[in-house]
């Protein structure tokens, strides 16, 4: 009779939630230890958990808007500028106020599902055309991984936006800048102009563009202070034409960095 080999029963070691961890971790201590994180960050290329996050807190802040918007107010209001009230039913404007409705919740998700996913795509090329511009080289990767961990404070923006907003019993687009004053504009009584150049100024915006600076840096090998001004010129470019030059020309509301902020 054959003796049947005696089979070990040990364990083997679990090692995906070590590196679930890990890569977790190493994006987050960005927000707190950046010009040590950073650089371990981009260099692992943790961009894949930055950019989950920043999608997750971008809808869940657009749903909690849509949800307390006071879509009534804001459709009939419109209506009366555009001199379409008086020519429609109480049905006809309530379809309409659904319909408002409706759109407000899906283009709250689709925000944080499809435009800043390509948010972060489009600054990844735009950091890449930097570097071939300035002689400098860095793997696409890299740069992508810095993108989307310089948005990270932008969703901890939206994240506290959402608890904000659902804090309310109604909202309207007027209550959105002083819901979370994180920016020169709600200062003092300014004109509109002013407001809007004091919108430059931003917390969580220039967060973002020092993580910008710090990660272009650890990812091409530029000075930091370089890189810092770099992203500071490149900011203050993005904000004048989405939020001077496209409104002062009839584009509509401006567009300040990362889409709701």
């Amino acid at each position: 009779m054959q003796a049947i080999p005696w089979v070990s029963r040990r364990r083997v070691p679990d090692t995906s939630r070590p590196l679930l961890m890990t890569s977790l971790a190493q994006p987050a201590r960005v927000l707190v230890d950046p010009l040590d994180g950073m650089g371990a960050a981009i260099e692992a290329r943790r961009w894949g958990w930055p950019l989950v996050l920043l999608c997750l807190c971008v809808s869940l802040s657009g749903t909690a808007f849509s949800l307390r918007w006071d879509a009534a107010a804001a459709t009939v209001q419109q209506l009366q500028v555009s001199g379409e009230l008086s020519r429609l039913s109480e049905s006809e404007i309530a379809d309409k106020i659904q319909m408002a409705s409706r759109k407000g919740l899906v283009g709250g998700i689709a925000k944080g599902v499809f435009v800043m996913p390509l948010m972060v795509l489009v600054l990844s090329a735009v950091l890449w055309f930097s570097a071939w511009l300035f002689g400098v080289r860095a793997p696409f990767g890299r740069l992508m991984a810095v993108a989307a961990i310089a948005m990270m404070p932008v969703a901890l923006y939206h994240l506290i936006f959402a608890f904000c907003v659902f804090a309310q019993h109604t909202m309207t687009e007027a209550r959105v800048p002083g819901l979370i004053p994180s920016s020169l504009a709600v200062l003092g009584s300014a004109s509109p102009r002013l407001k809007t150049l004091l919108g430059a100024v931003d917390f969580f915006n220039l967060w973002s563009v020092g993580l910008l600076g710090l990660g272009f840096s650890s990812a091409t090998g530029m000075r930091r202070g370089r890189a810092l001004l770099l992203m500071g010129v490149l900011y203050l470019m993005y904000f004048g034409v989405f939020s001077i030059g496209l409104p002062s020309m009839g584009g509509g509301a401006g567009a300040p960095m990362a889409g709701g902020k």
